[in-house]
């Protein structure tokens, strides 16, 4: 298990247990040590609104239930397991919203979001359609192992599969990235 230390700060299980004890000043470190990594992994899940929303849900629903944090993993990956099912909770609910709504002209998106900001160029806007040919978990695994560095043992217990499940998905995804970009 990593535990994340930022530079010159102290490890996310003793800001833990300053939270714990009470120090609001550690619980707001563990949200600015984590919480860019948190919208990255939202952004490359394909959430494309809301995002500090979901990023301040996470921290809510960690800090509501962390005395149920054992330390089996990192605090972070514990973070994007949470961060995961409130995706996929609300996939289920945008399912579920009826259809039928005008869009008017008005509300047509005109400007770039946060994602079309750090691609840009040619070869980056071939990496993003290269990446958003890959299947939802093939996404999550790659975005945390290239964006995030986890261990495919972190990505398993953070996208809700097996080690080598995670390390499969992985090299299909590079797999279908390479054929993408050679095409």
């Amino acid at each position: 298990m990593t535990d994340r230390v930022a530079r010159d700060g102290p490890p996310d299980a003793e800001l833990i247990a300053r939270w714990k004890a009470g120090d609001q000043r550690a619980a707001s470190e563990l949200v600015e040590r984590h919480s860019s990594a948190l919208a990255r992994f939202a952004v490359s899940c394909g959430m494309r609104d809301d995002i500090e929303e979901l990023v301040q849900d996470t921290f809510v629903r960690a800090f509501g239930s962390l005395d149920g944090f054992r330390g089996d993993s990192s605090f972070r990956t514990w973070l994007f397991t949470i961060e995961r099912h409130l995706v996929m909770d609300r996939r289920r609910a945008e399912k579920r919203k009826p259809v039928g709504l005008e869009i008017e002209e008005d509300d047509a998106a005109t400007e770039y979001d946060a994602l079309d900001e750090v691609v840009a160029g040619e070869a980056e806007s071939q990496v993003l359609a290269a990446v958003q040919r890959l299947t939802p978990t093939q996404r999550e695994v790659f975005m945390l192992r290239v964006t995030e560095g986890l261990s495919y043992k972190e990505i398993a217990e953070a996208v809700g599969t097996t080690e080598g499940a995670a390390r499969v998905h992985y090299h299909n995804a590079l797999r279908t990235m390479k054929e993408v970009l050679d095409a």
